[in-house]
């Protein structure tokens, strides 16, 4: 995110340089050359201008999802720099302060001038106010812009990915919501529809439609949305879209002309739910219900991948929601069908070392893997699991972990990217690999085999891991000493 501060002020330049970086790109307006110089050399990133005139910050690159930042040195020129703010295009403006009750007085001063700034405090520099109104200045502009861009569309497409989770129902249910529409209008689609038992339970309890898809119905919409699920998911299908939301890392090969991918949170819906907050969005208890659902499923009710925003997203969520139907959705997670798979990898599968390995053989389901990788994560002294089954003529192998070394998307990279397609978080990872391929690099291995090389790969992965953090433990010593 950028932001142009307006200061003279070098102690408040030194606060807001401090407070604002790493996180912001910033860069700070004085009007003294001198000052500047000073500035400069001092590390600071900052230019000499006039804050009273407008082609100061045409010059500065100003653009609407820009941050502009002024403090108020009770000058009577402040009129005139948000005047010349305005004018060259700036839209997310706040004016900082000395004090509460000064602050109060000149937002009610400018406030017929200038209805949209923002006043805060100096005082609430070191609270975080500044920081969290920032952040979600940000996103009520990247919403307003995809809000608009799409608004003359007659019918949008929100797809998600095959056989959808809680998560990516729920995501499609908050855009349509997010873009005031109808389900006529704002189609929640699939190329593969849902078959999980908790998740066909979701679509009946919350009656969410998901239509059915195909490659070449795709022409047939004026824009296309893809919620937690980026292009490249679809194999060359898709290259273009309008819109990409999505938590996973992002990937590269397709071009959006909106995009907000966030790999540090637990879920999309917790990205959906900022974008709602933003722009003032009603959420019914429908969609909340879903959303947090959605939140609970995708971060194992917070014991895997869970940023601080996850839990604020949840807490807004909550009293907006039905309880009684969650529990009734999550009543569907175990089934005897489930269970036999379990009972499979407790058979054949073996823990070395609190790494559990275990190949369960053909599966008529996708979703009986990552199934049994999280029930064993939650076996005493376990801290990876690596499950396999073959599904069709795809080898789908799901691994979960716990602990300080948790990089389960490398791991899947690193010895399955170049035969399939591989990726994930440093908590969760998935590779499908088709069938012929593995045996190609790894040998025509029987049950018992697949499962004991998976054992020597996570082995190799954790020896190499340690390594390397060694090499670099032992380069800081020899730079300290």
């Amino acid at each position: 995110m950028r932001c142009l501060a307006v200061c003279q002020d070098e102690l408040v330049i030194g606060m807001l340089n401090e407070i604002l970086l790493p996180g912001f790109e910033v860069e700070f307006i004085v009007e003294g050359r001198p000052v500047a110089r000073r500035l400069h050399d001092a590390g600071v990133n900052v230019v000499a201008g006039d804050p009273r005139r407008a082609d100061t910050y045409v010059k500065a690159d100003l653009g609407p999802s820009t941050c502009v930042i002024i403090e108020d040195n009770a000058r009577r020129s402040l009129k005139k720099i948000l005047e010349a703010v305005r004018d060259a295009g700036g839209t997310l403006v706040y004016v900082l302060g000395i004090g509460a009750t000064a602050t109060a007085r000149r937002a009610e001063e400018l406030h017929t001038d200038f209805p949209d700034v923002s006043y805060l405090a100096m005082s609430e520099l070191f609270g975080g106010p500044l920081l969290t109104e920032l952040s979600r200045s940000l996103t009520r502009a990247r919403v307003q812009q995809y809000q608009r861009y799409l608004s003359d569309a007659d019918r949008v497409l929100i797809m998600l990915h095959n056989d959808p989770d809680p998560d990516a129902m729920a995501s499609g249910l908050a855009l349509r919501n997010i873009l005031r529409r109808t389900k006529a209008t704002a189609i929640i689609g699939t190329i593969q529809g849902v078959t999980r038992p908790e998740n066909l339970r979701m679509v009946n309890l919350l009656d969410i439609h998901v239509e059915a898809v195909t490659p070449e119905s795709l022409k047939e919409y004026d824009r296309i949305a893809m919620v937690d699920v980026q292009p490249n998911y679809f194999g060359g299908l898709i290259d273009r879209v309008d819109l990409v939301i999505d938590h996973h890392p992002e990937q590269p090969g397709y071009t959006a002309i909106f995009k907000d991918i966030r790999a540090d949170y637990g879920s999309t819906s917790t990205i959906l739910t900022e974008h709602l907050r933003a722009v003032d969005v009603n959420i019914s208890e429908r969609t909340a219900t879903a959303m947090l659902y959605a939140i609970k499923s995708d971060t194992l009710f917070f014991s895997r991948h869970t940023n601080r925003v996850d839990l604020e997203a949840f807490s807004y969520l909550y009293p907006l929601a039905d309880a009684a139907l969650i529990r009734k959705m999550e009543g569907a997670e175990i089934t005897l069908e489930r269970l036999e798979y379990v009972l499979k990898a407790h058979r054949g599968g073996t823990l070395t070392g609190q790494v559990f390995c275990a190949f369960l053989g053909p599966s008529p389901r996708e979703d009986f893997i990552p199934y049994v990788a999280d029930f064993f994560l939650q076996v005493e002294d376990v801290k990876w699991t690596v499950v396999a089954g073959i599904v069709k003529d795809l080898l789908v192998i799901s691994v979960r972990n716990l602990g300080y070394s948790k990089n389960a998307g490398e791991f899947v990279r690193r010895f399955f990217a170049d035969i399939g397609s591989a990726g994930g978080h440093r908590a969760m990872a998935k590779a499908v690999v088709p069938v012929q391929r593995f045996r190609d690099k790894f040998g025509d291995l029987e049950g018992g085999d697949v499962t004991a090389r998976l054992h020597e790969l996570v082995a190799q992965f954790l020896h190499d891991t340690k390594e390397v953090k060694s090499q670099k433990l032992e380069g800081k010593s020899e730079v300290a000493s």
